[in-house]
């Protein structure tokens, strides 16, 4: 229950301090005489809204606490237990505290809290009626409780059976995905294989392959080689000493195919050439 209410700097409050006693507490005035300013400061505390214009005039902040004296299993606490907030006895300090441009503070217990939580606890502690205040009946967090009740079935076993199912379902999503990362992976491998067996590769095949991609690399080179031992055999001065000369300085790019030319002249200056007057040239 509603214990306490202390308001400062609200509306034209200065400083109040209202006690309630148990039973039933009717607050009565003329119109204007300040019952909505007390249900607006008792919001407040309750985590609604916060205006600048409820600060009083000329003071720079306004402050409203609300005092609830509750039973260990209130709905209040269960709210605060899931925020990991601790409270040791059954008395509830809800503070509220608005400056002059807006902003608000709020404390559970003296310990800061955000309005949002605030709030929650005030829902669980107050329900205001009133022709323009929202009904509880109207509330949606209200509906999972009521209808827990109306089936006559105890909400906490259902709770725990969906979190049992929900984590039943995310173990299913999970091998689900799993199943079909294996699928891609499996189609994947068949994929890779199947190109393996249209290459065939061979033993030895890299070494041939590495070779003929120096080649690549340097055929450029080797061409120029080539066009020059060409242009060596047209010249009239020493045509074999040059072409040789030429094919000699791409051997170790061209690879074997220059073999076979090389072993033509060096068998030609080493018989008939000897003869001719040409010799292999020097290193």
């Amino acid at each position: 229950m509603l214990t306490q209410l202390s308001i400062q700097n609200v509306v034209l409050i200065e400083k109040l301090v209202i006690d309630f006693k148990q039973g039933l507490c009717v607050l009565t005035g003329e119109t204007g005489a300040g019952k909505s300013v007390l249900l607006d400061s008792l919001g407040l505390a309750l985590g609604v809204r916060a205006e600048s214009g409820l600060v009083r005039k000329g003071a720079k902040e306004a402050s409203v606490t609300a005092t609830f004296q509750i039973p260990d299993d209130h709905a209040a606490f269960g709210v605060l237990n899931a925020a990991n907030i601790t409270i040791e006895d059954d008395v509830l300090l809800l503070r509220r505290m608005v400056n002059a441009s807006g902003k608000s503070r709020a404390y559970i217990n003296d310990q800061p809290v955000s309005v949002s939580l605030l709030k929650s606890v005030g829902d669980a502690l107050v329900e205001i009626h009133g022709q323009f205040e929202t009904q509880g009946l109207l509330n949606p967090a209200t509906h999972r409780a009521m209808l827990d009740i109306y089936a006559q079935i105890d909400g906490a076993s259902l709770s725990d059976a969906w979190h049992e199912w929900k984590e039943a379902q995310d173990t299913l999503n999970d091998l689900e995905r799993m199943s079909t990362r294996a699928h891609e992976e499996e189609e994947y491998l068949r994929i890779s294989l199947e190109d393996l067996q249209n290459l065939d590769p061979k033993i030895g095949e890299e070494a041939e392959l590495s070779e003929l991609r120096e080649r690549v690399k340097h055929r450029e080179s080797v061409l120029l080689g080539l066009s020059s031992a060409l242009n060596a055999l047209n010249a009239d001065d020493d045509p074999v000493q040059r072409a040789w000369a030429e094919l000699d300085k791409i051997a170790h790019q061209a690879g074997e195919g220059v073999n076979a030319a090389l072993d033509a002249f060096t068998g030609f200056c080493g018989n008939r050439g000897r003869a001719l007057g040409y010799s292999k040239p020097s290193d």
